[in-house]
């Protein structure tokens, strides 16, 4: 049975440790190492030994019992929650460590509510249970209270496979025919084995643990208990489907893709079909790796539930479905900040850009960027602590001395006024014309599109071509040049001609239909919001709630537990950012604090923002709100307030 785990944490909550003494007892690595000693098994890029901390995603192997067992070491920093995303993506089961002693802590509500929306079943380690303050009942007191209240101690409560009274009675309470049979007939071990195992795996209860991974205990019980709950299917029988879950690139330039087999199976030589850009593109796999940390054995064939990793795919991108599976995977971990790259002197930018193309194909959500027109390298970043991570990596890797100009607010826009934007391209030897409705969309729900435009007027195909323009590249806002989000557009007609119109026409004209609409509507910032979650001493409670309005955000009703004050609520991301470390200064280090990053919402400084950025939309290359046509062989430019008047499609 091929099962994939993951460990999951706050940092320093020990999950690597964890990990270490997993691959140790089931003899996978000779040794453990520790984090302090900055020689661990998992942790073996040189800049996560100096820093004590995980930032890539890696995998180690390991056998048990009948079970072969895929462990993905995720990091536990928050700037480093895309990477831990993407792994979540291809568990069949999750660990969640959490310390007995700092109990829950700010990431690990993040952690937990990933893994809800991913569906992952999940159990937990209560982990240094050996240190001073180590309190298992709190721990599990703030788990029924904040995370799930279907959460079952089983450190001594499932021996081998006999449950006590305790957990029977647990289990039956949550299953009506088995405490119907409970009620009548008394326990019966395979029965609640197997009901177990399957409410487990139905996310319906969340087994737990205790122990310490420094000390060594209690981690061969997790392993048996582990194993005897859990069970995977997957289909060896169907065609290969695959989802792509991390990209690296080896110094010779090799690009390697790491994928999760979800159907069949797959062999070196096999095509592999999966989608870029909209084009379906078949590749050869030219290499099948089978990697525990940073070393890997050859291997002719994989089947479903393996985790492997594969050479020959050039385009293949993380989230990307492969074989049968088409779809890909959209993340929820979004970085709210933006950052110049600053290079020395003499630095070829085109070079250097390819260079960030490398990582911007290991991680898509830097979303990196160049600004022609500023001659300018630009990327999205989760914090500082990535920014300081990027600079060493970008030297270790290319020798390139870097640095990073202070990170700003990512800031989008949209529109609170629906309008109809057209656009006419018709420089001589081309043609197209598109009319398209904008409206608001729902907040958060991003750009829509729909066609009700007539074949008669444009084919499907070209129809289509609209669409694919559309969805091609962020569009830049009128008043800050910030991406457009929140938009329905539908496409209510346009033109082509037989002769004239080529590549590239209608992306001419849909461009310029969208910014045309634009200028009619009224626009609107939007900034990034946190959905923040505060504990604090009862009498510390009006600190907070002054504090969370200054910062222009709105709190619900505080709830009180025992002698705790519990306030949630919304604030930009701008203002509360740096809210924790004010927090713990007041609270000296007792307040808790959970930020998580909830959309986009309006700008609450929109006139300050719109002066600072000081972006000129006249005096953006990239987009024009005016149309271009042609009479007697000469084009010539109609402004966007005159263009309607021009237009070849007359609407009614």
């Amino acid at each position: 049975m091929n099962k994939t785990i993951g460990i999951l944490a706050h940092v320093d909550a020990g999950k690597t440790t964890f990990s270490e003494q997993l691959l140790y007892h089931t003899k996978s690595i000779k040794q453990r190492g520790r984090v302090d000693h900055q020689d661990t098994f998992l942790d073996n890029h040189e800049i996560e030994r100096q820093r004590g901390i995980t930032v890539f995603a890696e995998q180690g192997m390991f056998s048990y019992k009948d079970s072969t067992y895929y462990l993905i070491d995720t990091p536990g920093h928050v700037d480093f929650s895309p990477e831990m995303e993407r792994a979540v993506q291809v568990m069949d089961y999750a660990i969640i460590i959490i310390s007995a002693v700092e109990g829950l802590e700010g990431h690990t509500e993040t952690v937990w509510d990933l893994l809800r929306k991913y569906k992952v079943p999940t159990f937990f380690f209560i982990n240094k249970i050996d240190r001073t303050g180590a309190d298992i009942d709190r721990v599990l007191k703030d788990i029924q209270m904040n995370l799930t209240e279907d959460v079952c101690h089983i450190t001594n409560s499932l021996e081998g496979e006999i449950m006590n009274e305790q957990l029977a009675e647990f289990i039956a309470e949550r299953d009506e025919s088995l405490l119907e049979y409970y009620i009548e007939h008394g326990y019966d071990e395979q029965m609640w084995l197997k009901t177990m195992q399957i409410m487990v795996k139905e996310n319906n209860i969340f087994p737990c643990l205790s122990g310490s991974a420094l000390q060594d205990i209690g981690i061969e019980d997790f392993l048996e208990k582990l194993d005897l709950l859990t069970v995977t299917e997957h289909s060896d029988n169907e065609p290969f489907s695959g989802r792509v879950y991390k990209i690296r690139h080896e110094p010779n330039g090799t690009r390697v893709t790491f994928i999760k087999a979800l159907t069949g199976s797959l062999k070196v030589r096999d095509e592999v079909k999966y989608k870029s850009a909209d084009n379906e593109i078949a590749e050869k796999v030219t290499q099948i790796r089978l990697y525990s940390g940073n070393k890997f054995q050859s291997a002719d064939k994989v089947q479903a539930g393996e985790l492997f990793a594969v050479t020959g795919l050039s385009k293949a991108a993380v989230g990307d479905g492969l074989g049968m599976l088409k779809e890909k995977s959209e993340f929820e971990m979004i970085p709210t900040l933006k950052s110049r790259v600053i290079f020395e002197p003499g630095v070829n930018m085109k070079e250097a850009l390819q260079l960030f193309h490398i990582l911007n194909a290991e991680d898509p959500s830097l979303n990196v960027t160049w600004d022609e027109n500023l001659q300018e390298i630009h990327l999205h970043v989760m914090g500082t602590i990535q920014l300081e991570v990027l600079t060493q990596i970008v030297l270790d890797r290319f020798n390139l001395k870097i640095e990073f100009q202070d990170p700003e607010i990512l800031y989008k826009e949209t529109i609170e006024t629906a309008t109809v934007g057209c656009g006419h391209f018709e420089p001589l030897g081309h043609y197209a014309e598109v009319h398209l409705k904008i409206e608001p969309n729902e907040r958060n729900k991003g750009i829509t599109f729909e066609t009700v435009c007539h074949t008669d007027n444009l084919t499907v195909g070209l129809q289509n071509l609209v669409r694919q323009h559309i969805f091609e590249r962020e569009h830049h806002g009128l008043l800050t040049g910030s991406p457009l989000t929140d938009l329905h557009i539908t496409l209510l007609t346009g033109r082509a001609h037989n002769k004239h119109t080529s590549g590239g026409d209608f992306r001419e004209a849909s461009f310029r239909a969208i910014r045309q609409g634009l200028e009619k509507a009224n626009n609107i910032l939007l900034e990034p919001f946190y959905q923040f979650k505060i504990k604090v001493e009862l009498e510390q409670m009006g600190r907070v709630l002054s504090d969370i309005q200054t910062a222009h955000g709105k709190f619900d009703p505080p709830k009180t537990e025992g002698d705790k004050a519990v306030i949630t609520g919304f604030a930009p991301v701008s203002t509360f950012m740096n809210y924790s470390t004010q927090l713990a200064s007041f609270t000296h280090g007792k307040g808790a604090i959970s930020l998580v990053f909830a959309g986009y919402d309006r700008c609450h400084n929109e006139k300050e923002i719109i002066e600072k950025i000081g972006y000129d939309k006249n005096a953006d290359f990239l987009y024009s709100s005016s149309s271009i046509f042609c009479s007697k062989g000469q084009a010539y430019t109609v402004p966007w307030d005159k263009a309607e008047e021009a237009m070849h499609c007359i609407l009614k």
